[in-house]
């Protein structure tokens, strides 16, 4: 990026805000970029969590995958999800509510008497796995906001800051110049005054 500037103290002035503005977002930006960071990387050691509880569930499953042949999955469903939105570290994200399943009625005579328990393990398993449904989206906005900070901090502190330095730099020697040119000037319009006055 290029600063276009004029050298007058109107585009000086304009310049020096600027940069000012830059100067003092910078370190918000820097914090925001740190927190977004260190929740990126909670959010992705809950995932982790989840996943591993999910591997336990499969392996319990596995261990009586002949009684699981003879189970019902038709009797529960996912009713309603909630959510709600939270603020992290100035970002939106999704937040898990509650979850309400639908369980039809079964005659637990004719059914298994283990299939209250199995009810209840596909209740456990359906939560963990739409748990990390929301992980997963929190994960994927936190980062998103963070990769956007990151190149907004390079922007100020390796683009936009230096150039402005050196433009202010810039006008600034410039307008230094123009008033020692004023001065030189007066000072040989005076010497010439003086001379063509004394003769």
């Amino acid at each position: 990026m290029s600063i276009t500037f004029q050298y007058n103290k109107t585009s000086l002035q304009y310049l020096q805000k600027q940069m000012q503005t830059r100067l003092s977002a910078l370190p918000v930006l820097k914090n925001k970029e740190s927190a977004l960071r260190i929740e990126v990387k909670k959010t992705r050691d809950e995932i982790a969590e989840l996943d591993t509880l999910i591997e336990s569930h499969k392996l319990r499953i596995q261990q009586l995958s002949t009684l699981w042949q003879d189970f019902d999955m038709s009797l529960i469903d996912i009713e309603t999800v909630t959510m709600e939105t939270v603020m992290v570290a100035g970002v939106k994200i999704p937040k898990l509510g509650d979850i309400n399943f639908f369980v039809k009625k079964f005659n637990l005579f004719s059914k298994p008497h283990w299939y209250g328990d199995g009810i209840k393990i596909i209740k456990e398993i359906s939560t963990i796995a739409i748990e990390k449904e929301f992980l997963v989206r929190k994960m994927l906005l936190l980062d998103k906001a963070r990769k956007k900070t990151t190149q907004k901090v390079n922007l100020y502190e390796k683009n936009q800051i230096p150039e402005y330095d050196l433009a202010i730099k810039k006008i600034k020697r410039f307008m230094e110049d123009e008033e020692n040119l004023a001065k030189s000037s007066q000072k040989i319009l005076k010497n010439k005054l003086q001379k063509s006055a004394g003769s």
